[in-house]
Formats: structure tokens, C-alpha cells, sequence
């Protein structure tokens, strides 16, 4: 066996996440479908993470293990950007070690939360709108505060089944594009909704609903139902994933 790492990006506005789903589409489904087809063999493919149902990638890592060798992997990222429909991309497949895992080699991800406050017509389903605008240095003031904590269970989705809510955030900071407000937020890993959750309270700091004080006790209280409402999927990108460069060093196309 051999195994490849591949680099895509996708729009995840018609997908049930990345993740199998037993009566929805998702992005992992047709890559598997598209990849046994070209390739003449059944491929399961592993991805860094699973984004939900309506969310974006403008950068993945997955992979997946063949039983033949590919003398020249590029031409099966080009051959599988022609077969895949428009809002999914392969950027690279490139050949790794047997033991470099997609998900479990991976020391650190990024996202972005897209929010605008205006009628766009070319954002539409790709930033969330929202009719006030935020107070930024509050939003910031109070986003600054996760980096003191690493129990995370107030932003976590009831009822899952990951065994700990600790993760270690390295960043998280609001900037202001034109009419857009960008969030970025870079973590070892994340839990399930945990982006918009975060997203969704910080928004309650920028319009004056609560305080960043509030915001840290929210934190400290490990309590979902204490947090804000999450942000809709639409606006949420999955931007970067990071590997030791002895696992995986990316391509140059971003």
C-alpha cells in the first residue's frame, strides 16, 4: 500500500459536511466516488477534519492509501478537478510516509468566520450578514481572553463524544476588510461547533449584550447554555492546516 496526501478546497454550501452521511451528500463521498473511478480500485479517504453541513474549505488536507503506485501523482489531482463538480478543487496529491496521518499528524488548523454588513449579492451563502455593526475593539478585547484558557466546554456541542474539551488556542483576533469583518482563530485542534460558538457569543460582546468580562465568565463556566447562539454555517472557513515539515511540507499553490 501507499499512501497520498491531496490538497482541495470546496464550497460547502450544497454538502452535508465532509463527513459520510447516510441520507446526504457530502464532500468525502464524492471524492471517494470520484477517486475509485479514475483510479479503477475502492479508496477511503481520511480528512484533517469534518466540517458541517454547510461549511467551507478553502483548504483541506486529506488522505487515502492505494494498492498501486503512482508514477506521477499530479495527474490524478488534475484528473480529479475535471471529474468533480465546480465547488470542489484538488490543488496536489503528493506521495507521504506510511505512517503521516491527514488528521492525527496535524499540529495546528485555522479557520475564518466571514461576517457582513451589507446586501451582497456576490457573498450570498459565503459571509453572514448581520444588521448592526459590531463593536471591533470589544469583540477583540474579548476574544483575547481565550488564549488564557484551554477547557473549552462552553463552546462545545451537547452531547458529543470526544473525550476531552481542552484544546490550546494560538490566536484569535477580529480585522475589518472594507465591509467585511473577518475572525480569525488558529488551535492544536477543535471541537465540534466550536468556531461558531465562539462566534456567536463574541457577537453578543459587539453589540453591547455582554461584556468582555462576561465573556471570560462564560468561559470559566463550562456551560454551553450559558454561551451566545452559534453564527450560521455560511460563514465559516476551514483556511490552514499545519504539519511538522517532516510529515508534510504544502504545496505552493495557496
Amino acid at each position: 500500500m501507499a499512501r497520498y496526501f491531496m490538497e482541495l478546497a470546496y464550497n460547502g454550501t450544497k454538502y452535508h459536511g465532509w463527513q459520510r452521511q447516510p441520507n446526504g451528500i457530502s464532500v468525502q463521498e464524492q471524492l471517494e466516488k470520484a477517486i475509485s473511478v479514475i483510479l479503477r480500485e475502492p479508496v477511503s479517504i481520511t480528512g484533517a477534519g469534518r466540517t458541517d453541513t454547510g461549511v467551507h474549505a478553502r483548504y483541506m488536507v486529506a488522505h487515502f492509501d492505494l494498492q498501486q503506485k503512482l508514477e506521477e501523482p499530479q495527474k490524478l489531482a488534475i484528473h480529479l478537478s475535471r471529474y468533480l463538480p465546480n465547488d470542489i478543487a484538488i490543488y496536489s496529491v503528493v506521495k507521504v510516509n506510511d505512517d503521516a496521518h491527514s488528521r492525527f499528524s496535524a499540529i495546528a488548523r485555522r479557520y475564518e468566520y466571514h461576517i457582513t454588513t451589507q446586501k451582497n449579492p456576490f457573498l450570498n451563502g459565503l459571509a453572514t450578514r448581520i444588521k448592526f455593526k459590531p463593536d471591533v475593539d470589544l469583540m477583540n478585547e474579548a476574544a483575547m481572553s481565550l488564549l488564557a484558557y484551554d477547557d473549552f466546554t462552553s463552546f462545545s456541542k451537547l452531547h458529543g463524544n470526544t473525550k476531552t474539551n481542552l484544546c490550546r488556542i494560538d490566536f484569535a483576533r477580529w480585522e475589518t476588510h472594507s465591509d467585511r469583518y473577518v475572525f480569525n482563530i488558529q488551535a492544536d485542534r477543535f471541537l465540534r461547533n466550536m468556531v461558531r460558538a465562539i462566534v456567536g457569543t463574541l457577537l453578543d460582546v459587539g453589540r453591547g449584550k455582554i461584556t468582555p468580562d462576561d465573556f471570560r465568565k462564560i468561559i470559566e463556566l463550562k456551560d454551553r447554555g450559558k454561551a451566545g447562539t452559534s453564527a450560521p454555517a455560511e460563514g465559516l472557513y476551514l483556511v490552514d492546516v499545519i504539519y511538522p515539515e517532516e510529515v508534510f511540507v504544502k504545496d505552493n499553490f495557496k
